[in-house]
This record gives structure tokens, sequence and C-alpha cells, in this order.
């Protein structure tokens, strides 16, 4: 796919006016009133008139903006320290067939996992940031079936797309996206779509999970654990979760349907497995989702990591016969996308956001959420 870096700078545009115009209105009755009141008429008729101009311009901003920023990383020789930049790119025109080129209305933020992309051999200067966006479709290739212009989509830009979802304007093949439900938001969708996907993989496809079946969901208050309690319960399941802290305790105590029992192991001292054999009789769980496990004895990893993820022996212990475990895989990518957003629109997902960001912000949140320190799913709003 074609893309490339310009060194002019343009304004940037955001456009959040309705794609539809009212048509102009109150000449009628100017005429019924006198020639004074036609004057009026007329008056309002030529104001509207200009609003409707104006309502056309600003929908076409994006596709006429010859260049637009767009958030990049670039990794160190080291492979240590990620440095996120603007720069700017031109806004290409649909080329390729298959491919629908989109105005970008919210894109979430997620960890780039740069060991991945290195094993991937994705090796760049710069890398484009923000996969999961939702939108409005500007242009569609000659062969797009599912999509037209003004539609509402959501999805999952691929590894290997060389716009960056944190820009104004993206192409992407229209197999990677599905249609937004009206009564979704823009933020809700593309805060929702990769941890839905996620969950759904884990929960159905890896582990098949069923109504009656007990599930550990590890770390539950996070923004992924939120959507896991929430798909396993809409299947019927038994949910038992871990509470990081206090807050996270409490945030997971007031989850409705209730979790069986949540399990705080912020203090260290409490031991997952026997509180998970405990709850479901001795049997032991039937599924596992973790965050993140230890390997190796207290000596050998960092005191950092050890904090609150339990041993991979424990993790063993706690399963029951023929259980599943689901640890947390880098390379998770599937395509469930429909259903996600079906599950998101009937209110069975429920996501964890924090406050919407504007554009300018997204570097510095960047930052943030690459260094893993925010509970809520970040989601840049244009």
């Amino acid at each position: 796919m074609p893309g490339g870096v310009v060194r002019r700078s343009v304004a940037m545009a955001f456009s959040t006016a309705s794609r539809r115009p009212t048509p102009p209105h109150g000449l009628t009755s100017g005429l019924t009133n006198g020639g004074s009141a036609w004057a009026e008429g007329a008056g309002s008729l030529r104001k509207d008139a200009k609003v409707a101009v104006a309502k056309a311009q600003a929908v076409g901003a994006a596709q006429r903006q010859v260049t637009m920023k767009g958030l990049y990383f670039q990794q160190s020789s080291t492979n240590e320290e990620t440095t996120f930049v603007f720069q700017e790119r031109e806004n290409f025109p649909v080329t390729e067939d298959n491919f629908v080129k989109l105005q970008v209305k919210a894109c979430a933020l997620s960890q780039i996992n740069t060991k991945l992309l290195a094993e991937m051999k994705m090796k760049k200067e710069f890398f484009p940031v923000g996969r999961e966006i939702a939108g409005i479709v500007l242009e569609v290739g000659s062969k797009v079936s599912f999509f037209q212009p003004d539609d509402e989509v959501v999805g999952i830009l691929p590894l290997d797309s060389e716009d960056p979802g944190l820009c104004e304007v993206v192409r992407v093949h229209e197999h990677y996206l599905v249609h937004k439900p009206e009564k979704v938001t823009w933020t809700e969708a593309a805060g929702t779509i990769r941890d839905g996907v996620r969950a759904y993989t884990a929960l159905h496809y890896l582990s098949h999970l069923s109504p009656g079946k007990s599930v550990l969901i590890m770390d539950g208050a996070s923004a992924f654990g939120t959507i896991a309690i929430q798909l396993a319960h809409h299947r019927g399941a038994k949910v038992i979760s871990t509470a990081c802290s206090l807050e996270d305790k409490q945030f997971l105590e007031r989850l409705r349907p209730s979790i069986a029992r949540v399990i705080d192991v912020s203090n260290g001292k409490v031991h997952v497995a026997e509180s998970c054999l405990e709850e479901t009789g001795g049997l032991g769980v039937d599924i596992v989702l973790d965050a993140g496990v230890r390997l190796y004895s207290k000596n050998d990893e960092p005191a950092v990591k050890l904090q609150l993820l339990p041993h991979k022996h424990d993790i063993i212990t706690l399963l029951g016969v023929g259980g599943h475990w689901v640890t947390t895989e880098e390379n998770l990518q599937l395509r469930i996308l429909k259903d996600v957003m079906e599950k998101l629109s009937t209110g069975v997902f429920r996501p964890q956001l924090d406050e919407p960001i504007p554009l300018y912000e997204a570097k510095v949140s960047m930052e943030v959420v690459q260094k893993n320190q925010g509970r809520k799913k970040q989601v840049v709003q244009f």
C-alpha cells in the first residue's frame, strides 16, 4: 500500500456536521404575509442555503486535504525506548479495488507489542500508531461490496497497515470493518472492538465456554477483564475474578450480574489457587484467562513482576479436570468483529472507558498507555 511523509503542513480540519443538511425553508410563509414578510423569508432562505453549503464543505474537508497529521512511533536502536511523533502524510485517494477510505471519528489506544513486530520482521523507522478505529466511509474501491459512502463503520487495522489509526483519514480493506450500530457512540465502538475480539476468541474459540462452567478472569477490573467478565456472564458462566487494588475490588463487587467471588491479591497474601478450589468445592475452575504469570522462582524474576502475578504452578493447581488455560498471547487477532459490535449495541458489553482525548494530547496519552499506567481504555475522539 503506498504511503508517504511530506514536508509541507496544512491546518487540520475536523467535522462533526450533519451529512444531510436541512432543506431551506421560510419562503412560502413569507409570501403569504406581504412584502416585508417575503423579504424576511427570502433572508431565511439565503441563510439556510449558506448553512447547507457550509455543512457540505465541512463533510468534504477531509477528502480535499492535501496533507494531514498522523501519529507514529520511532523505536531506538536498543529497543528499550519508544518515541511517539506526529508526521505529515499525504491524503491519498483509494486506488485498491477492495479498499475503503475512512474519516476517523475515534481511535482507541493500546500498547504496541514491539517484540511481536520484531518477530514478524516488521521493522520500520516510523511505525503507525492506532489500530482500533471508528469512522465514516468517504470513498470505496470499485469492488467494495459491503459499504458505501456515509456508512458508519468500526474495525481493526492490520499490523501491516501503512496508515495510522490516529490520523484524520485512513485507507483499509473492507474485510477489516463492520457497520457500527446506530445507538453505539464513536468512542464506545473504538474502545470495545479489540477487547471484545480478544474476549470472544479466548472464551468461545479457545476454551469453548458454555452455560454452567466456572471461569477465573485475572485482573477483572482492566479494560479487557471487564469485557471478558460481561461475555462470560452473558453465556451463563460462574465468574471468579482477581482484583489488584481496593478500588478494583470495589468496582468488581458493583458489577451486575454479580461475580461469584472477588479475590483481592493486592497485598500478596491471598492464594488464588486456594480461593478458587474453595469456591468450586475442590473441583477447580473450568477456564482460566490470565493477565500474565510467573514462570520462574522468586529469585530469578524481577520484584516488580512478582507483585501481583500468580505462578504457573498455581494456575495448573486450580484448573479442574479437562480445564482450559488461556494465557495472554500478543498475537490474538480475530474476525468476530460484527458479533462484538452487536453485543455492545445490546448492552452485553459495557466498556470501561476514560474521558475522550483530543488529538493534540494523543502523544502524551500514548506514552502513558505504553507504560501500562492506565486502568480504563483510552480513546482519542476526532
